[in-house]
């Protein structure tokens, strides 16, 4: 059973304008923009073949190598642990991007190269000039921009916090999302080591073993997905867990993820990984009244928590700016190094 085939369609929008509506990009649920970057000059060249998209980007990429993941064939395009999660079950190694286009144009390649993958790696930094020809307007300021580039492989499902608009400039895209408060039915595997910086599903989208995941069924219900092809985009809001599979011989993606939070702001994983250290093992009672200070504090806090302490006193109540927050963090940095 392939759920990502099986599972709802997302809802899509004709942009083939070249605009993102503004209500794509605030809306709490994801959204595929169709032909919405089918403009781009990269889109042409690259999705002709590997060796067009060789010839084009060559106008822009540095001598910088890039990171680059490759497996065998018995990974079936999976990038995932090994058997005993020591461990992953794929290799990691760097390499000039023209070598990697020539692996990814070798139609016989060494068994362990079947699958060659590159993740996640800044455009303005290994292809300068690239933008000027082919971006989006977002209203937001600075967004990172990030290509991804390889043949058929499959990425777990995972989250992350920035919001997302994903671009297809080669092949084709499987996206399956689920939403956030599916976490529980997901199968989540290691905070760390993960294979790419994000902790994943352990459940194989296009083969879930239910007898092992049971509760997998539930997410099934609420999973959504669409196929994506050169030009189209999707709209992922933050913490929308995503499993992407890249379908064709050679898949090229761009995205861009941008955060509405003020910068000063910190990690909610580092806070995450802060409450697993100081309060996950405490006895039931004690987790019982952290929680209760949580929602008091953070998760329903509003002006009640502050309103009855004069003004000049409320410390790090009020609303944070940069210089509040730098001295919160100076403050956590002191405590977590006694």
């Amino acid at each position: 059973m392939n759920v990502c085939a099986e599972a709802r369609p997302l809802p899509s929008m004709d942009c083939a304008d070249g605009n993102v509506p503004e209500a794509a990009l605030n809306a709490a649920e994801p959204v595929v923009l169709r032909g919405v970057v089918g403009h781009w000059p990269a889109v042409d060249h690259c999705s002709r073949s590997v060796h067009s998209a060789a010839r084009y980007l060559s106008r822009f990429w540095t001598d910088s190598p890039v990171t680059a993941y490759a497996g065998g064939t018995s990974i079936d395009g999976r990038f995932f642990y090994n058997e005993d999660f020591t461990g992953f079950n794929f290799d990691r190694g760097k390499a000039p991007l023209a070598q990697i286009l020539d692996k990814l144009a070798d139609a016989e390649r060494e068994d362990r190269l079947a699958t060659i993958y590159v993740g996640s790696t800044p455009v303005d930094g290994w292809l300068p000039g690239f933008r000027t020809h082919n971006d989006i307007r977002l209203p937001v300021p600075d967004p990172l921009a990030s290509f991804w580039l390889g043949n058929q492989t499959r990425i777990s499902a995972h989250f992350d916090f920035p919001d997302n608009l994903a671009c297809v400039v080669a092949g084709q895209r499987r996206f399956t999302l689920v939403p956030p408060d599916q976490i529980d039915n997901l199968y989540v595997g290691p905070l760390d080591p993960t294979p790419s910086g994000q902790a994943i599903s352990l459940v194989d989208f296009t083969d879930p073993d239910l007898r092992c995941f049971p509760r997998f069924g539930e997410a099934l219900r609420h999973a959504r997905s669409a196929v994506l092809g050169p030009g189209d985009a999707i709209r992922i809001p933050s913490m929308w867990w995503h499993h992407v599979e890249s379908l064709a011989s050679f898949n090229l993606l761009i995205n861009y993820w941008w955060c509405t939070t003020p910068a000063a702001m910190g990690s909610p994983t580092d806070a995450l990984l802060h409450a697993i250290l100081s309060l996950r093992d405490l006895p039931a009672r004690q987790r019982e009244a952290w929680r209760r200070l949580f929602d008091h504090y953070v998760f329903d806090a509003d002006e009640q928590v502050y309103e009855h302490i004069p003004e000049r006193g409320r410390g790090c109540l009020s609303t944070l700016d940069e210089t509040a927050a730098k001295q919160l963090r100076a403050t956590l940095l002191n405590r977590l190094n006694r």
